[in-house]
């Protein structure tokens, strides 16, 4: 008897180990499905999270760069208009006839008020593709994307600049070419004093030659930059 009852006991026991184990692998498997399913959930969540900012990156770079295109398109129709006033200036101070005098005053002045114009509208593109880029740069962590962008982004600061000497300067030599005068005796001269006006404008010259080197510089780095290259 004692014998039959140590077996029943061992077969009950066993029966509970290997149910215990049974039941221990599935909850085990369970627990790893969970767990899987969790891992498998926050790797999609950090995947549609890398392909929004991804998206956010390209579609907000396409944005600040078409903007800036729009910059320097009308900086370069400014700019043609601009040198157009300086050629006007220069035919009316050897103009001999009154009538052309006046012609090509017209043509001096009208260029310089078109230049302004188109230079007033680079600036402010040049300031709201600025803008984009720095919007631009909060969707990656990427230091070549980063470096990029603020490349981008000075030659935003130095476009600006670049324009606004060129709008001065457009001003100012307005203001010259309206002071002339054609006087009775065939020559030319000023209706006032003009000195100041015309240091300022050799001056906003100047600075355009030194702005445009350096936005020159910012612009070929820009184009041979290797957005592959070994991170520093």
């Amino acid at each position: 008897m004692p014998r039959e009852f140590n077996r029943n006991m061992l077969i009950m026991l066993s029966a509970i180990m290997i149910g215990a184990i049974i039941i221990t692998y599935f909850i085990g498997d369970i627990v790893r499905r969970t767990e899987i399913e969790d891992l498998t959930r926050e790797h999609e969540i950090e995947t549609e999270q890398l392909i929004t900012e991804n998206e956010n990156l390209f579609s907000n770079f396409v944005i600040s760069n078409t903007i800036l295109d729009n910059a320097k398109e009308d900086q370069y129709l400014g700019d043609y208009q601009f040198e157009l006033a300086k050629e006007w200036y220069q035919t009316t101070l050897s103009e001999k006839n009154e009538s052309s005098f006046n012609i090509y005053k017209y043509k001096t002045t009208n260029s310089c008020t078109n230049a302004m114009t188109t230079y007033t509208t680079s600036k402010n593109n040049y300031n709201l593709s600025k803008e984009h880029f720095n919007e631009t740069k909060t969707y990656t962590e990427n230091p070549n994307y980063l470096e990029l962008l603020e490349l981008y982004i000075d030659l935003c600061d130095s476009g600006y600049l670049l324009t606004l000497h060129k709008h001065n300067a457009s001003s100012y030599l307005k203001i010259i070419s309206e002071n002339l005068i054609f006087n009775a005796n065939g020559t030319i001269s000023y209706e006032e004093n003009i000195t100041d006006i015309l240091a300022l404008y050799n001056d906003s010259l100047a600075s355009i030659n030194e702005e445009l080197i350096k936005y020159n510089d910012i612009k070929k780095e820009i184009d041979e930059y290797d957005l592959f290259k070994t991170i520093r």
